[in-house]
Order: C-alpha cells, then sequence, then structure tokens
C-alpha cells in the first residue's frame, strides 16, 4: 500500500480527517446523509481465486460477469466485460445465449439488465445488500406524490419525467407512463433538449446535481430556473408559484461518493499540485464542476486519461477504486484523488470476491441465488423509456 500512495497518490493520507474513513466523524462541509461506512474488508485469499477461476470455467458460456467500473480489481479480474450501468445493461442485451447474467454493481442496475434480457435469462446479483443510496432516495410513493402536487399546481400536463439511469425500475417506470425518457451522464444534454421539444418543464430524477449542471453549463439556463423539490416537506417544500415559475425541477437526491467533493478539495489540490488539470463526475456538486478544468461521465473519464500526453498531471473527481485502477493503467501520468478523505463507494463494495464466488459455486451446483426479476407491468413501462432514451439521435 505504501508503494501506491508514494506512486499513484491515490490513497487518502493520514491526517485527522482520516477519522472520516473509519466512519467516526462527519463532514459538515459535505452533504447530509452522506457518510463513510469505513475501509474496505482486506484482500480475499488465493483459494478464492482459483475456486472463482474454476466455477467460472465449469460454467463456460453460460454464464456473462459484467463488472462496473467502481468495482474493486479483485472482483473486476472475472468480468467478461466492464463499464458503466447502461452500458452493461446492454452488453448484456447483446448475449441472449448466456443463461446467467451474473451483475456485479448494484440494484438497479441488475434491474436494468432483467428489464432488457429476455425472459430466458435469469440476472444474479451477488449481494442483494449491494443498493445504491441515490436510487433509494426517490420511491415510487414519493413521486407519484410529488405528481399530485404538480397537477394542483396545474403544471404536470406540460411536465416531462427525466429519469437518471441511476434509479429504480419502479421510477423508470414512473417515467415511462408520464411520457418522459431516460438518460445517462453521458447523455443528458440531449435528453433534456428532447424533454423541452415535448413540454415546457422537467421533473429530473432522482440526482439533482446532474441535472443542474447539465441545464446550467449546457443549455443556458440560469440557476433560478432551477428549484428543488424535497420529498420530506410538505409540497415538496416549494410554492405552486415556484414550481410555475420554474423551468428544472430537480429531485432532492445526489450519490453519496460525488456529493463528499467540495470548492476546497478543488482548491487544495491545485495549490498541492501545480499544473494539475481537475476532472469531475457530472454528479458533483455545482460549485466543483464550475471549478473543475474538465466534466465528464465515467466513461469520458477513462478515455480522457487515455488521450492524455505522458507527464501531465490529474486530479479525479469519482469514485476511489477507478481512480486507482486509472493511476496504475498509466504509471507516465500523475494521477491523485481529488479529495484525500472520500471513501469508497460502499455499496457497489459489497460485491466481493467470497459472495461472487458463492453465486457461482452455487450455479455450477444448480442453485440459482438472488436473481433479481423486474415484474411484467414495471418492466413494460420501464423499457418504453429506456426505449426512448435509445431512439434519442
Amino acid at each position: 500500500m505504501t508503494t501506491t500512495t508514494e506512486t499513484y497518490g491515490v490513497d487518502p493520507s493520514p491526517t485527522p480527517l482520516a477519522l472520516l474513513l473509519l466512519g467516526r466523524e462527519a463532514d459538515p462541509a459535505s452533504e447530509r446523509g452522506v457518510e463513510c461506512p469505513g475501509d474496505l474488508p482486506a484482500a480475499s485469499d488465493p483459494d478464492l481465486v482459483a475456486r472463482a477461476r474454476a466455477a467460472k470455467e465449469a460454467l463456460g458460456d453460460r454464464v456473462f460477469i459484467l463488472g462496473h467500473h467502481y468495482q474493486r480489481d479483485e472482483v473486476i479480474e472475472f468480468a467478461d466485460v466492464t463499464g458503466d450501468s447502461f452500458k452493461l445493461a446492454r452488453d448484456a442485451a447483446a448475449r441472449p445465449e448466456a443463461e446467467y447474467i451474473v451483475f456485479c454493481g448494484v440494484h438497479f442496475m441488475a434491474e436494468s439488465a432483467d428489464i432488457l434480457t429476455t425472459d430466458a435469462q435469469q440476472v444474479v446479483l451477488p449481494d442483494l445488500a449491494a443498493g445504491c443510496s441515490m436510487a433509494d432516495m426517490a420511491t415510487a410513493e414519493q413521486v407519484a406524490e410529488c405528481w399530485d402536487v404538480l397537477t394542483d399546481a396545474g403544471i404536470a400536463d406540460v411536465t416531462v419525467p427525466v429519469s437518471y439511469m441511476n434509479s429504480s425500475a419502479d421510477i423508470k417506470a414512473f417515467t415511462g407512463r408520464h411520457g418522459g425518457t431516460i438518460c445517462t451522464s453521458s447523455n443528458a444534454k440531449r435528453a433534456l433538449e428532447w424533454a423541452f421539444e415535448q413540454g415546457q418543464k422537467v421533473l429530473f430524477l432522482p440526482d439533482q446535481h446532474l441535472g443542474r449542471n447539465t441545464a446550467v453549463l449546457e443549455m443556458g439556463f440560469s440557476l433560478d430556473d432551477c428549484v428543488l423539490y424535497n420529498p420530506h416537506k410538505p409540497g415538496g417544500g416549494l410554492t405552486a408559484e415556484q414550481l410555475r415559475n420554474a423551468k428544472m425541477i430537480l429531485w432532492r437526491g445526489h450519490c453519496s461518493v460525488h456529493g463528499r467533493f467540495n470548492l476546497d478539495s478543488v482548491n487544495e489540490v491545485r495549490e498541492r499540485i501545480p499544473g494539475v488539470t481537475v476532472l469531475v463526475h457530472p454528479e458533483c456538486k455545482h460549485e466543483v464542476v464550475t471549478a473543475a478544468d474538465m466534466v465528464g461521465s465515467t466513461e469520458y473519464i477513462i478515455k480522457a486519461l487515455d488521450a492524455a500526453e505522458p507527464g501531465s498531471k490529474w486530479a479525479i473527481g469519482t469514485e476511489l477504486n477507478l481512480v486507482r485502477r486509472l493511476a496504475k493503467a498509466h504509471p507516465d501520468k500523475e494521477v491523485v484523488f481529488l479529495d484525500r478523505t472520500v471513501c469508497f463507494c460502499s455499496t457497489m463494495n459489497r460485491i466481493d470476491l467470497p459472495h461472487l464466488v458463492w453465486a457461482l459455486e452455487s450455479l455450477v451446483e444448480g442453485r440459482v441465488p438472488n436473481v433479481i426479476t423486474v415484474d411484467p407491468e414495471t418492466e413494460k413501462y420501464a423499457k418504453a423509456a429506456l426505449d426512448r432514451m435509445l431512439a434519442l439521435p
């Protein structure tokens, strides 16, 4: 670990704030609900590696393993493909001969894979506790109540829902029922352009930052055009007049990893590393995105590092597993983590090698564990919303 820290600069430094890594302190500058639950478990032993190889070989083409970019290396080693959530779901759909899709990601991703794959295929999530705090910030009941509020304000009929891929199947289905579309961090601008061709306002779910950053920085809206709907307050904490005046109605949700980065993170790294390029994900707060040099999706970040000049210096604002992997893949560049005290994505990292081995060995034995199934009604409308996104130019 010492070599990694000195060479790549992507491990949090041992400052008093390192207590955050142990979940013992709170950071008053970060968004409420953003916390660090602790360090990752120790790396898996060699026996598990051998067992994973044996189980995967025994299953052959019957299994297709998907690995999200935020997974730890020991899991990525066994992935047939890696990518972001939507790319992986599409990759699964392109492999109809695979009986089992083992999704090393989080729950909403496995739901999307089930929606896009055939009925003959079964999607397995190695640990059912691997959820997503952002997706959990918008429930079907809360969003239905929000739509009632918009109806009472007289604007529901001119409002088009746009939901981020990082949402539950229920929220995707709500979006489909009400004529909306899904978006990724790569095509959010195009999705919003389409939505404003259909109506006058957008209800953006569930990540407020991606919605705000896209509307303001890419589409020319002002911050005053955006209002924040808080599902925990009556009427979302907004008046009917505020809703009627708004262009973008943003849901009060955020990513528990990207929400930790702040302006101090950017200023500190610029002072520490002269000439550094700050590259962040659009799920970061508006103040972070506006202070950064470059902003883009996970795939954008990977491509930017691939194309970067040798000797260049980079501070990356996204999940730590990915930043570490990028640093190791580019030893000719200086790649550091944007904030020294930010943690891993705790829910993503629930998918570890012991869980993956258990899932694969269960399949070898003829048992299919942790099957993720979206009911037909929900699937119908969620797929309608996904199809609208796929139809975007």
